[in-house]
């Protein structure tokens, strides 16, 4: 099954939010479709008009936006008044705005996280979720990307990179010495940090090396190193974690698809989202890796929306 057509928004606008932001909003598709949202990773990655081709233009009223201080929203990788309280409060912003009552919820890594806190203070606005790539930000599976022991022993190449620019005593805790470095105000330096930070991610988000995932890792490298090291000292500002609020979306179904081999966020994620959602299905893609790139991935999630579209219009089974 391949990708839809490239397609152009046939609305785009700034939606002013509060606290001095602004988000880039579009739609694209059927502008009397049904509603499907989508959230990019990162958090601080921004979204593309790849994400646009998941979805038959004809049914769905597709919605993109940059979360506060990615991509074409400004003021550009800001991390002030910048929390996942304020990301959930914006996306219930969009749908008021464009008075959607209830939408597909469809996110990726950051997007999955964030889809799920949506979903949990939201769901009689979320007919269903697809997520992909789960990301639960607990300690540990912060611990697994950031810290020695984990990724780092399966790319050891790309790791000492990511240690590189690191004083011996800052490798001791990457996480702390990056934020430290990104968020000093010393700007010549931290554009030489941002891209060390998105090389290391850009490393492990395939199971093989990509040219096109580097590249698109380095673009954004600014605004996702300083919103991500942000958001992870401060475990994705989510209080309550994810699994604990899964009864809260108990009605709303969902679909998970997950790379067996994602390095960023290990498979167990996947499995322990999928035992906490009673609505779910797992799909676990063999020979791929964490990025929608991966041909795997992209297959997947094709399917999955193909199977919310028809139950949607009660054409699964017919």
């Amino acid at each position: 099954m391949p990708l839809y057509p490239e397609i152009a928004p046939y609305h785009q606008f700034q939606l002013p939010v509060g606290q001095g932001h602004t988000l880039y909003v579009e739609e694209s598709g059927n502008r009397h479709g049904f509603p499907v949202v989508v959230l990019h990773g990162g958090p601080g990655g921004g979204c593309s008009g790849h994400l646009r081709r998941f979805f038959d233009p004809a049914f769905w009223r597709i919605i993109l936006f940059d979360q506060r201080g990615a991509g074409r929203s400004t003021p550009a990788a800001c991390v002030e008044h910048n929390s996942t309280d304020h990301l959930v409060a914006d996306i219930e912003a969009i749908r008021a705005k464009l008075g959607v009552d209830r939408w597909l919820v469809f996110g990726g890594s950051w997007g999955a996280t964030l889809g799920l806190r949506y979903s949990q203070n939201y769901p009689d606005h979320v007919a269903g979720a697809v997520l992909r790539g789960i990301f639960l930000c607990r300690d540990a599976d912060l611990a697994w990307l950031y810290a020695p022991g984990g990724a780092s022993r399966l790319r050891p190449e790309a790791w000492q990179a990511f240690m590189a620019p690191l004083s011996a005593s800052e490798q001791r805790q990457p996480l702390l010495a990056y934020h430290a470095r990104l968020h000093d105000g010393n700007n010549a330096r931290s554009m030489g940090d941002a891209r060390a930070w998105a090389g290391w991610e850009a490393a492990c988000a395939t199971l093989l090396p990509s040219a096109s995932v580097r590249s698109a890792f380095a673009e954004r490298a600014l605004a996702l190193a300083r919103i991500e090291t942000h958001y992870f000292i401060n475990g994705g500002f989510l209080g309550q974690p994810l699994l604990r609020g899964m009864s809260r979306m108990a009605a709303v179904p969902g679909i998970i698809v997950h790379g067996r081999y994602d390095l960023v966020c290990p498979a167990d994620q996947a499995v322990a989202l999928h035992q906490a959602w009673p609505g779910s299905e797992l799909c676990m893609v063999s020979s791929a890796g964490h990025s929608l790139a991966e041909p795997g991935i992209e297959a997947a999630l094709l399917r999955a929306v193909a199977t919310m579209q028809a139950r949607l219009t009660g054409a699964e089974g017919a």
